[in-house]
């Protein structure tokens, strides 16, 4: 994910971040998402940790064991970072592949711990025989509420097979989390997994555990019947910040303009990058981003490379200034899955352009003539066995983008039709990708530079002194008879004369008003000649100044 914009007091955090079962931490936030395994039956999961770590931001190492193919830490050398509330935090990232039922302590650096509880044994839905997938829970940044200050804030919930998600408090005696204290201040609705804060609570940090489930709906024919939750709990865990305040409860910033709506879903294909801009107004205090006014706007880019991530992402953002949060708003990012491609599908990446041969055969429900890359104006060929396109990769709608170390240009093969056209048949969306890799070595010819020498650029200098007595050497008919002389200047050289007294006078009248005499220690004044003397040494003409000295 890049800014454009350097996150500074009002906006502190874009949270990417996946969910899942988790709970008891001594952290901000901690998130996990479970993916059943088909390779085993679902009895092992791919599990993706994300974790809100106060500062200092702890390393990861121990969370993998040298040689351990099923843990993956996200390499990043700049880790995502807050700075409200407290003394700031970070956010770290990795996965790992464990049991569907799994409990652990996790050590975090020396200053964070979490207590995981995952319980995702296997369900198989009846309405495809496939395994049901657990329901997606975004993690929002640390939360910020001011004492005597109701305030509402929904989870942002979402479910693969469209299963209704609902939220409950995680309870110790099942062993969902540790110590969890249910708080009186913090109010749930368990249907729409949103939370109320009353205010009621002293200023200080507090920890909230949440259970989602989501629960499969069997139709019948005449009534739909809610089953009983899946076997999969997911615990979340969330940290709030009660805080002292000084204003009117109502003067929170605010989202505006383009600000993508709650849980928007955007749909990236590979090495496609998305963009979505926020607006954020705040009138009592002053953003520290592009801002007009009270109006402060930051763009945000994700582009999707090669990954091992989940395929639903949630962003999570919240304005921050040094009183008043925002309401989190979380936007989500679907990884469309690719089919495999073709037998004798081709794409050869050349110095300007890429070329695409596509067998017809695997196109048999595709009308061909709908076909059309970024740009129109770019023409696809195809004849009775192949379907041909050489495309630039300086036209044609080729986008460029940077994925790591690599340059990428992309550009789309896609089936494109009228608005006005309804039709049932498939449609196609083949995203094409040039991946050009840093280059660690360049052969050729070498070349030294070097900075010129003095001599080399201006040539052999002499620089030579004579000292003659008055009346002798090249200059004696003006040095045998002493007298006052006239200094000749241009007449531009005159004027800044003429107007340098003045001003340097009207300088030192001004400065004499202000401080033209000292306190002595007995109480006594006494004058400040020096702007005086100043004020006489530019008054008379020079000969009389010459004098004076």
């Amino acid at each position: 994910m890049l800014d454009r914009f350097k996150e500074s007091v009002l906006l502190q955090v874009l949270t990417l971040v996946l969910l899942g079962p988790a709970c008891e931490a001594s952290s901000l936030g901690l998130t996990v998402h479970v993916e059943p395994l088909e390779s085993n039956g679902g009895n092992t999961v791919r599990a993706h940790f994300t974790a809100i770590a106060p500062n200092p931001c702890p390393a990861l190492s121990g969370l993998c064991s040298d040689g351990e193919e099923d843990c993956l830490v996200y390499p990043t050398s700049l880790p995502l970072t807050g700075t409200k509330p407290n003394s700031g935090w970070c956010v770290r990232q990795w996965q790992k592949t464990v049991p569907s039922d799994y409990n652990a302590t996790i050590d975090l650096g020396s200053n964070t711990q979490f207590y995981v509880s995952i319980k995702a044994s296997p369900v198989i839905r009846a309405s495809n025989g496939k395994l049901n997938q657990p329901a997606f829970v975004a993690l929002p940044p640390p939360l910020r509420a001011r004492v005597n200050c109701p305030q509402h804030f929904s989870l942002s919930v979402k479910d693969l097979d469209t299963d209704r998600v609902s939220c409950r408090f995680a309870r110790a005696d099942l062993g969902e989390c540790v110590s969890c204290t249910e708080h009186s201040f913090i109010e749930l609705d368990n249907r729409k997994c949103k939370l109320k804060f009353t205010g009621k609570a002293a200023a200080g940090q507090y920890f909230i555990y949440l259970m989602a489930e989501d629960r499969i709906v069997i139709p019948k024919i005449s009534e739909v019947i809610e089953n009983k939750p899946s076997a999969r709990s997911l615990c979340t865990s969330l940290s709030l910040v009660m805080e002292e305040w000084a204003s009117s409860c109502s003067d929170v910033p605010v989202a505006t303009g383009d600000t993508p709506n709650k849980d928007s879903m955007l749909f990236v294909l590979p090495y496609q990058q998305v963009n979505f801009t926020t607006d954020f107004t705040s009138k009592l205090e002053r953003v520290g981003f592009k801002s007009v006014g009270s109006v402060a706007t930051m763009n945000m880019a994700w582009v999707r490379s090669e990954n091992k991530l989940a395929r639903l992402l949630p962003i999570c953002f919240a304005v921050n200034t040094k009183s008043f949060q925002s309401e989190p708003r979380c936007v989500w990012l679907y990884q469309r899955e690719m089919r495999t491609l073709p037998a004798g599908t081709e794409l050869t990446c050349e110095d300007t352009e890429m070329t695409l041969v596509l067998p017809l055969d695997s196109l048999s429900e595709i009308n061909v003539e709908e076909l059309q890359l970024n740009s129109p104006t770019c023409p696809v060929s195809y004849n009775s066995t192949h379907l041909t396109a050489r495309i630039s990769l300086s036209g044609c709608g080729t986008e460029t983008l940077h994925a790591g170390s690599e340059l990428v240009y992309t550009n789309t093969l896609q089936s494109v039709r009228p608005y006005t056209m309804v039709s049932r048949l498939p449609s196609l969306i083949l995203p094409l990708a040039c991946r050009i890799p840093k280059k660690v070595n360049v052969t050729g010819p070498n070349y030294l530079m070097r900075t010129p020498t003095e001599e080399e650029v201006f040539g052999q200098i002499r620089v030579w002194i004579e000292l003659h007595f008055p009346g002798e050497g090249p200059l004696s008919k003006f040095t045998r008879l002493p007298k006052f002389r006239t200094l000749f200047m241009s007449p531009a050289r005159l004027r800044r004369e003429a107007e340098y007294p003045s001003e340097r006078n009207s300088n030192s009248t001004s400065t004499s008003s202000i401080d033209n005499s000292t306190s002595t220690d007995d109480g006594s004044s006494t004058s400040n000649s020096r702007n005086r003397g100043f004020q006489d040494l530019h008054a008379g003409p020079p000969c009389a100044v010459q004098l004076q000295h």
